[in-house]
């Protein structure tokens, strides 16, 4: 009987982690499709909707998990832009993905910039939403280089370090260089660790370190500092 349970044990413990989502869109209609389509994934479990980032963060505040946070980019009273940083600023462990139907790119460099990992538009497949909340949960993000190269551009400089010395000599090795170009193509932790010869958990390690050596805050920064380098 002990067998049998070690076996299941280990099983279980083969299975990737639950992603537990909070759902927010002004429209109820694609709110409550999108809550059934996705807990058609056994990977995903909703645990909460809104219809702004206000109502969102609230239910963050009283206690509902959550890991990601797909959002509407376009809401009345509290806009996925600012929704964005209310979150971010709480709750930073939290990643946000924004779903909209606008290839609005101000609105979605807000975004990132208030600390969003990625956007994709509602008229992508839903497999394709799901793929994407399982890509920023693994601390990836979905921005395309366009997007990233504007974002470059427009960031308060302030926001990363000053890129006028020799990259060398904030400390990156040349593999932590090499992940970081990689980064900066948007390539994902698995598409890296394809690409360097490496674990995802080797590449998820350099990220850290890369994170610690440039005081940065996440992956979209890293990807920010190397264009701008």
């Amino acid at each position: 009987m002990s067998e049998r349970n070690d076996v299941n044990n280990k099983h279980d413990s083969a299975q990737p982690p639950l992603i537990r989502l909070i759902l927010a869109d002004d429209d109820y209609f694609i709110r409550e499709s999108l809550k059934v389509l996705l807990g058609l994934d056994s990977g995903i479990s909703v645990t909460g909707t809104a219809s702004n980032g206000r109502e969102t963060l609230a239910l963050l505040e009283a206690g509902t998990p959550a890991d990601v946070v797909l959002m509407d980019i376009r809401m009345p009273e509290c806009d996925g832009v600012e929704g964005t940083g209310l979150i971010k600023a709480r709750f930073p462990e939290i990643q946000v993905l924004m779903l909209t139907t606008f290839d609005d790119d101000e609105y979605i460099i807000q975004a990132l910039q208030n600390g969003a990992s990625g956007y994709l538009l509602k008229n992508v497949p839903p497999e394709r939403i799901i793929q994407g909340i399982k890509t920023v949960h693994n601390g990836d993000m979905l921005i395309h280089p366009d997007i990233a190269r504007k974002l470059a551009g427009l960031l308060r400089p302030a926001a990363i370090p000053p890129t006028q010395h020799s990259i060398e000599s904030y400390g990156l090795t040349r593999m932590e260089l090499a992940v970081s170009e990689a980064i900066s193509e948007g390539l994902s932790n698995k598409e890296i660790a394809a690409k360097l010869f490496l674990s995802e958990g080797t590449v998820k390690n350099y990220v850290t370190d890369i994170l610690g050596k440039l005081s940065l805050r996440d992956r979209t920064q890293i990807a920010i500092f190397m264009l701008k380098k």
